[in-house]
């Protein structure tokens, strides 16, 4: 790390800093205070630890230590005197020191203290870069797109995320609602706030009531001791309900009531408890025919119909197939050497990807491994997406010689099975009942990449 050594007396200095450039530190010594902040305008931001005596003639350590925390925050701070009082560790705390040594002391506790700050500096820029990839994968640019459809999300996300209003996003299986959710909480003024998620399909009927708004000790039977429901755990934060329509009819009343009042109670138990939440809920079917049907109630779809978002489906986005392909090809291509044939882009376009998204995700990675650093071709695009709509159980082959045909039905067959075997050759070999020894001729005379 980069120290300062600051102290009056030379011997000290000296021999503390000798000891440190001993240990494998940059070190720079001072005499002074003043002679200090001259060099920490200059390069205050290179610094990782101030080591500082209390006692010296120009300005003390403690005036020192103030005027680097306001001016370089994340200097660690560390004093060094044989005036030791608790005054002076107090109110050296107070001013934001990390440690506080007194003279003489060993060379092996200053430079064990020492290698605490680096983990806890290491901890602190792995936070910072944690939560900066965090605001990268959650910008906007999280949501790939460029059509006109997605600016229209773009523009309504925009104009909702830092308000605490209630949303509703619709859209197909795999287009992206639970990523929307994701973009729009860090984007709002509850970032910092839980984020709490609950999936409704998965949750059964008898403990959907307790999970979303948790149960006092013996309100049932297996009920041994009380638990907090979700919107309790998501107060001062979002609370994200994953197909809400999967939510059981008479529970709704109750969800409306969260909603409108901010209140809710545990089951078994009488005490009101105010939760501030916001809610962002998402479903995949149409909820105005649930009302219709009398399976939603219609005054809960009001209440969460405040500002409606819909995703739309792939197929309405054509144009933006490319664009999310080059995305998840730089994403599993971890050595950046894939590339996509255009023609695949041009094949992709026409598919109606009924998995959206999340299908075009799933197929790029495929894809990717099976390219192995090469270039992605048509003959590794799944049968139904260069051919939708044809039996899967055919082959077509356009007008190619049947030697062709033959090589591009066997090196997919290998590929396939080093996929299915990890990457195992005599696990490979077992899945197309050959030997393993004629499989690995094959390869090498097709010349596969594996």
């Amino acid at each position: 790390m980069h120290i300062l050594v600051v102290d009056d007396e030379r011997i000290i200095r000296v021999t503390t800093a000798d000891e440190l450039r001993d240990a494998g530190h940059y070190v720079h010594e001072f005499s002074s205070a003043k002679a200090t902040q001259q060099y920490l305008k200059e390069n205050g931001s290179d610094v990782d630890v101030l080591l500082t005596d209390i006692k010296m003639p120009d300005m003390d350590g403690l005036g020192l230590t103030k005027w680097t925390k306001e001016h370089f925050p994340d200097i660690h701070v560390l004093f060094m005197t044989a005036h030791a009082t608790i005054d002076n560790a107090v109110e050296a705390m107070k001013l934001g020191a990390y440690d506080y040594l007194q003279k003489p002391f060993q060379i092996e506790e200053l430079l064990l203290t020492l290698s605490r700050i680096s983990e806890l500096k290491h901890f602190k820029e792995e936070n910072r870069r944690l939560r900066g990839q965090v605001i990268r994968k959650y910008d906007l640019s999280a949501f790939v797109g460029q059509g006109d459809e997605t600016s229209k999300v773009f523009q309504l996300v925009e104009l909702i995320a830092d308000k605490n209003t209630t949303i509703l996003i619709t859209g197909e299986t795999g287009t992206g609602k639970e990523l929307l959710t994701n973009v729009i909480h860090h984007n709002s003024l509850r970032r910092k706030g839980p984020f709490i998620k609950v999936s409704c399909a998965i949750l059964s009927r008898e403990i959907f009531e307790s999970e979303l708004f948790g149960h006092v000790k013996g309100a049932f039977t297996g009920a041994e001791s009380a638990k907090t429901g979700r919107f309790e755990m998501a107060h001062e934060g979002t609370l994200y309900l994953d197909d809400i329509d999967d939510i059981p009819y008479d529970l709704q009343v109750k969800l409306l009531r969260a909603l409108e009042e901010g209140e809710i109670e545990r089951v078994g138990g009488g005490e009101t408890i105010k939760v501030n939440v916001r809610v962002i809920a998402s479903t995949k079917k149409d909820l105005q025919q649930l009302v219709a049907d009398g399976k939603f109630r219609e005054d809960l779809f009001y209440r969460l119909n405040v500002f409606p978002i819909r995703i739309p489906p792939l197929r309405e986005r054509p144009k933006e197939i490319p664009l999310l392909a080059e995305h998840f090809l730089q994403e599993f291509s971890s050595g950046g050497n894939s590339e996509i044939d255009g023609e695949v882009l041009e094949i992709m376009k026409q598919y109606a990807f009924p998995g959206n998204v999340r299908e075009l995700k799933n197929l790029m990675e495929r894809m990717v491994i099976l390219a192995d650093g090469g270039i992605i071709g048509k003959h590794m695009l799944p049968m139904e997406v260069r051919f939708p709509g044809k039996p899967h159980t055919c082959f077509y082959f356009e007008n190619k010689p049947l030697e062709q045909i033959i090589r591009e039905v066997e090196e997919n067959a290998i590929r396939d099975a080093l996929l299915r075997s990890g990457g195992n050759k005599a696990k490979a070999a077992k899945i197309l009942s050959v030997p393993a020894s004629t499989l690995k001729s094959r390869i090498e005379k097709l010349d596969l990449n594996t």
